[in-house]
């Protein structure tokens, strides 16, 4: 008797360090953008193997993140999308709950559309016209080195060369990646234009910051949730509307929506993949190592993932509108991922 409750505590030990145990089908949450790409791999890897299809959440980046970095075990996420790299706080809040090996698989290229409905003309906007459309704060219009409340209401306002039509942009929450991205691609670029804002930089990184990423909340900026195919719907509902999504979903809906030219490049599969369209980003998902061998799986799913047949230039995510990453690079990140080799802090 003793010996077998001896047995008891030795295995409840072990799953209390691994905290893993007694879950058979991969968690995964996170980014809205990175979960058509992710859904599609999951589908793909429970059809063609013994294992369940993993369960997959769209909550968010920074919803993801949260969720993946609160600590080891059965109630915890193994995976993490996200539309964005993982930042140094977040990395940070993972070694103190001591989910302290993350593997980073970078999984290709993503653009940030502005898009509206085919039943409109088509946007050419400059990300000066986006910041002063969208900004909390704007340089007042009678001059001077002063913000002021943002007093735009519509895009004609913003440049007399744009239509006469209200500001309303559906976008993502903060918690969004897509949301993060577009702030420093978007937002950033276009507040930089003025010399004496882009001078902050320097003297006061946060203000600078602050002011540049800041979206006004007095309506023209009508945040939509995560689910991007709501956007869409209300976009056709509305054909002077203007809605904030990743590439793969204006991709997905090109018989109804059209991307807006920023500085002059539509947003493309091969503007994006070449650079030219200047609103994009890289898509990643993270991996907790200390899951790896315990929830069973995990380690294939990642192989499924970073295949040529999945994330290659004729794969099936390219299908979906995933940009690929370069061969050498694709090479490179499938390398590290079958060695589950854990990143260091994202400085």
């Amino acid at each position: 008797m003793k010996k077998q409750l001896l047995a008891v505590a030795v295995v409840s030990a072990a799953t209390a360090s691994t905290g893993a145990l007694a879950r058979d089908t991969i968690n995964i949450v996170g980014s809205s953008t990175v979960f058509p790409f992710a859904t599609a791999v999951a589908e793909q890897f429970g059809n063609t193997t013994d294992f369940p299809t993993p369960k997959i959440e769209s909550t968010g980046s920074g919803g993801g993140m949260k969720l993946f970095c609160a600590g080891v075990g059965v109630e915890h996420p193994d995976i993490t999308n996200a539309s964005r790299r993982m930042k140094v706080s977040e990395f940070e809040q993972c070694q103190e709950n001591g989910v302290d090996e993350v593997v980073e698989v970078k999984i290709g290229y993503d653009g940030i559309a502005m898009a509206n409905s085919k039943e409109s003309d088509q946007l050419e906007l400059s990300p000066r016209d986006v910041w002063l459309a969208l900004a909390k704060d704007v340089p007042n219009p009678e001059g001077g080195e002063e913000l002021v409340a943002n007093p735009y209401k519509t895009w004609q306002d913003v440049n007399p060369d744009l239509p006469n039509v209200a500001i309303e942009v559906l976008g993502p929450p903060p918690t969004s990646g897509t949301r993060d991205a577009f702030a420093e691609l978007a937002m950033e670029s276009g507040c930089k234009s003025f010399d004496w804002i882009k001078a902050m930089k320097s003297e006061d990184k946060d203000q600078y910051k602050a002011v540049c990423h800041a979206v006004r909340e007095d309506g023209p900026y009508v945040e939509a949730g995560e689910n991007d195919n709501l956007i869409v719907q209300k976009l056709e509902a509305n054909p002077d509307a203007v809605g904030i999504f990743g590439f793969s979903f204006l991709d997905q809906n090109s018989d109804k929506l059209q991307g807006s030219k920023i500085d002059g490049v539509a947003p493309t599969f091969e503007s994006i993949a070449s650079g030219e369209y200047p609103v994009s980003r890289s898509l990643y998902f993270y991996v907790k190592k200390a899951h790896v061998g315990t929830v069973p799986g995990i380690e294939e799913y990642v192989t499924e993932f970073t295949s040529d047949k999945a994330w290659g230039p004729e794969g099936y995510l390219a299908d979906k509108g995933l940009i690929p990453l370069p061969e050498d690079m694709r090479a490179d990140v499938a390398k590290a991922v079958q060695s589950m080799e854990p990143m260091s802090s994202p400085n």
